[in-house]
């Protein structure tokens, strides 16, 4: 009875078309972003903050831009990884090279460039789709593995391609702390969270779906195909290159090129597809699905108290995880973003179904 539209009427069209129109869902998200602003930074272990929310705040905002040219646009891309690890080389030279860089511009001088090399490998998407895409984006992850081993000048100079980064700060003050970390991630995710949500609710993000539902009706009735696909791989790659400089940055401090490898591609086109195509939620269902649920399958053997051995336990608990992507994939394909929607929808009419 609690989360009911009665007596909430609307009076204009911007009321009507906002971002969240039912009263509790607004007071539900500002509850959300000062417990997640203020509560966590003051409650949480450095455990915690390590270990699970930088991870999941980071790997959200790579799926969430991920999201943007998958689920949105509907063009396949298992080059990710690559974006994010130019995203991380990027800021770090930028760090390097450049005495007195601001953190932020660096930051977001590595989304820049994965733009570009998103950009370059999404020109193929002008005249190839489904699989075919999915192996074009496939040669950015090998071609970047490669430049970040071969090209010294990448990696400033670093054979073996590892590099890392200390003494951050931002506007004078110290990013050393997990607290100061978290929250500096967290301000990237409200804001990228934000302007992607805006963006796909305009005629831009109306393009990336029509050519995602039927890209020859949409070039039909006046949208530019390459203007919505090259324009979703730079939106989505440049959200993808920020979360690489914030991974390398912020939650590694070093790292080499094996940090950026296929397995990370994978894992953020998981979080996809599990969290839910073409939602802005399912980014962060899908990442706490990943970031979480590895953690407990290992922690189950010794709060349940079965004699199993370490290597034992770590092969089955990517057994269970196999199995449990398997079984939402069947029970619900548009991921769990679907099933936190119907059951919104459920809970507006309880108790009175009909």
């Amino acid at each position: 009875m609690l989360y009911r539209e009665n007596g909430q009427f609307k009076t204009s069209y911007s009321a009507d078309s906002q971002i969240l129109p039912i009263r509790q869902d607004r007071i539900a998200m500002a509850l959300m972003l000062i417990a997640a602003f203020v509560v966590v930074p003051l409650v949480s272990s450095e455990y915690l903050l390590r270990a699970i929310f930088i991870p999941f705040l980071i790997l959200s905002l790579a799926a969430l831009g991920l999201n943007v040219l998958v689920g949105y646009c509907g063009q396949i891309s298992l080059g990710s990884g690559a974006f994010m690890a130019v995203g991380a080389y990027v800021a770090y030279n930028c760090q390097a090279r450049f005495e007195g860089m601001p953190l932020i511009v660096s930051l977001l001088a590595g989304g820049l460039g994965a733009t570009v090399l998103g950009v370059a490998f999404g020109l193929p998407s002008l005249r190839i789709k489904g699989l075919y895409l999915a192996v074009a984006t496939l040669a950015a992850q090998f071609f970047v593995d490669w430049a970040c081993l071969r090209l010294p000048w990448v990696t400033n100079g670093s054979s073996s391609g590892s590099v890392s980064v200390a003494g951050l700060s931002l506007f004078g003050f110290s990013v050393e702390s997990p607290a100061s970390r978290y929250l500096l991630c967290l301000a990237f995710v409200v804001v990228f969270s934000l302007a992607t949500k805006n963006l796909v609710r305009g005629h831009i993000g109306r393009s990336w779906m029509a050519m995602r539902d039927m890209d020859v009706a949409a070039a039909v009735i006046g949208i530019r195909p390459m203007q919505a696909k090259l324009s979703a791989f730079a939106v989505s790659s440049f959200i993808i290159g920020v979360a690489g400089a914030l991974w390398g940055f912020v939650h590694l401090g070093s790292w080499e090129p094996a940090a950026f490898g296929i397995n990370r591609s994978f894992d953020l086109l998981f979080m996809v597809i599990i969290g839910g195509l073409g939602s802005i939620s399912g980014a962060f269902f899908g990442a706490a699905f990943i970031v979480v649920l590895p953690l407990i399958l290992d922690k189950l053997p010794y709060w349940t108290g079965l004699p199993i051995d370490t290597a034992t336990a770590s092969h089955l608990a990517l057994m269970i995880f196999g199995a449990l992507i398997v079984f939402f994939l069947i029970k619900e394909p548009h991921g769990l973003a679907r099933l936190w929607a119907t059951a919104k929808e459920k809970l507006r009419l309880w108790p009175f179904p009909h």
